[in-house]
């Protein structure tokens, strides 16, 4: 594994301190993990008012890369981030632009440019754990949080480093889902999936079959303009920039038995394992062992830590290193994102 670079945190030997634009940048805001015992994420706040966040993250965007690739996340916190335009300067800022959002998974309203609601789900539903479009041929390297709102109570985004989680993973398993991988099967416009034309965002049956052809991925038209896909998937990468090999997949999340029970069971009532929105076997199809699955959980859950949504927070996190999810909440919530630095799933390939 590449070893993670020091924080950069101190000016270099010999350079006095009241000179250099770097200490000077530094100086201005106050750095360290958000708990002590935590292991992400990396905190950082002004120390000063008025702090153009913006022009701060700019000048400094070699060092937050250094702590993002050493903790997995970041919250800036306490800027004064007010808009989504705000929210999509600092995006800029850090990275290459905003993405769109594509080869959909879960409902999104776009609110502006390329930010998104995190995710359209129903205030009282848990949402699962997981790396974002782990499961897709081009996914983002980089997400980024912004709260506008917070909700009264409830509502974290609960996220929890991959390192951890892999650590938790028996070797046995790892070593199955090495072996064997993964096999993705949707169903699209059956029970409450997205239609293929949400997920694809055309209405043109021949884009979506060029697209999946480009990216191996089956296609099955059934009746009634229905659609059915299969892809098989490695569980494991090679993040392109530490180098280190990562837990990183989609096999949890999209199996039925991650479902809270009362919308497993109901599904479970009316499709076969193969004709539900999402599932997932092992790549030859076999089916994935209930306390596999059960361990796998555990690992995610293990991972975790969940703080408080301040107002104008933003979080960076690197989509590689870290999970997230989503706790049930009450009250107005006003979370969006940003996905940034598409990556293909064939240059992490190991």
């Amino acid at each position: 594994m590449t070893a993670i670079p020091p924080s950069g945190n101190r000016p270099a030997a010999g350079i006095p301190r009241r000179k250099p634009i770097m200490v000077s940048q530094q100086s201005i805001v106050s750095e360290g993990l958000l708990a002590a015992d935590w292991d992400l994420p990396w905190r950082v706040e002004p120390s000063l008012p008025g702090v153009d966040l913006v022009q701060w993250a700019t000048q400094n965007r070699e060092h937050l890369e250094k702590m993002l690739l050493q903790h997995g996340a970041i919250l800036l916190r306490g800027f004064d981030v007010q808009s989504t335009q705000h929210f999509n300067a600092v995006i800029d800022a850090l990275s290459s632009g905003a993405l769109e959002y594509m080869f959909r998974a879960s409902p999104r309203t776009r609110v502006g440019g390329n930010i998104y609601t995190s995710t359209d789900y129903p205030a009282d539903q848990v949402i699962f754990p997981h790396n974002e479009h782990s499961y897709s041929p081009r996914f983002p390297l980089r997400l980024f949080f912004y709260c506008h709102l917070p909700s009264e109570t409830g509502g974290e985004t609960p996220i929890g480093s991959v390192r951890r989680v892999k650590s938790l993973i028996p070797q046995e398993i790892v070593e199955t889902f090495r072996r064997k991988k993964i096999l993705y099967v949707r169903n699209y416009g059956d029970g409450f999936g997205l239609p293929w034309q949400s997920v694809f965002q055309t209405d043109d049956r021949a884009e979506v079959e060029a697209y999946c052809a480009s990216v191996g991925i089956e296609v099955e038209w059934k009746d009634g303009n229905r659609l059915r896909t299969r892809q098989v998937g490695a569980a494991l990468a090679r993040h392109p920039r530490t180098g280190e090999e990562v837990w990183f997949n989609h096999g949890t999340f999209f199996h039925v038995s991650t479902l809270p029970a009362a919308i497993r069971d109901s599904l479970g009532a009316g499709f076969s394992a193969m004709d539900l929105p999402t599932n997932t076997f092992y790549g030859d199809g076999s089916p994935i062992e209930l306390e596999v699955l059960e361990t796998l959980r555990a690992a995610y859950l293990g991972s975790l830590v969940k703080f408080r949504w301040q107002r104008g927070d933003v979080l960076l996190l690197d989509n590689m290193l870290a999970v997230h999810g989503r706790e049930p909440y009450a009250g107005p919530r006003k979370i969006y994102t940003g996905m940034a630095e598409a990556t293909a799933g064939s240059d992490v390939q190991l």
